[in-house]
C-alpha cells in the first residue's frame, strides 16, 4: 500500500485494465481488457475507459466515462458523466473504502494502490436480481518519446 497525497495528480495519464467479472450466484464469470485515460479538462479529470468485454463466450466493445472533481485536500469527487454523484475517493493512505447505492443494489468499493504504477479496484455489488464482484488491475501505461 502507497500512500498518495494528490490523487488527482496520480491517475493523470493512460492505464491497461484487467478486470475479472464473477456472478456469484450462478458462478458465470467474465473478462474486461482495455485502456482508461485520466485527461485534464479545465478543473476536473475526464476519465474515459474502452476495452472488450468477454461474458458468456461472447466478446463485446466496452466503453464508460466519469468526471473526477479534484478537492484542495487532495481528495476527489467521482461524478458520472452526466454529472451524478458516484462516490468520493481519497487515496491519501493508499487505500480507500467507499459505498454506492445504485436502485436496489449497493456497490461496496476498495480501493488499494501498490506502486506510483499500479492499484488495484475490488467492487463487490449486491442486490435482489444480482451478486457480482469485479476485480480490477490498473497498469500505468509509459509512453516513449
Amino acid at each position: 500500500m502507497r500512500p498518495v497525497p494528490d490523487t488527482a495528480a496520480y491517475l493523470v495519464g493512460r492505464w491497461s485494465i484487467d478486470r475479472a467479472v464473477t456472478d456469484e450466484r450462478s458462478g458465470a464469470r467474465g473478462t474486461f481488457v482495455g485502456t482508461a485515460v485520466f485527461r485534464r479538462t479545465d478543473d476536473e479529470l475526464l476519465e474515459m475507459e474502452s476495452g472488450e468485454f468477454v461474458w458468456a463466450g461472447t466478446a463485446n466493445p466496452a466503453s464508460r466515462t466519469h468526471r473526477l472533481v479534484p478537492r484542495a485536500d487532495g481528495t476527489v469527487d467521482v461524478l458520472f458523466a452526466d454529472g451524478r454523484p458516484f462516490h468520493h475517493l481519497d487515496l491519501r493512505t493508499g487505500r480507500w473504502h467507499t459505498r454506492h447505492p445504485c436502485a436496489a443494489d449497493r456497490y461496496d468499493g476498495e480501493f488499494t494502490v501498490v506502486s506510483q504504477d499500479e492499484w488495484h479496484l475490488l467492487w463487490r455489488v449486491e442486490g435482489p436480481t444480482k451478486t457480482q464482484t469485479l476485480t480490477s488491475v490498473y497498469r500505468r501505461i509509459h509512453t516513449v518519446s
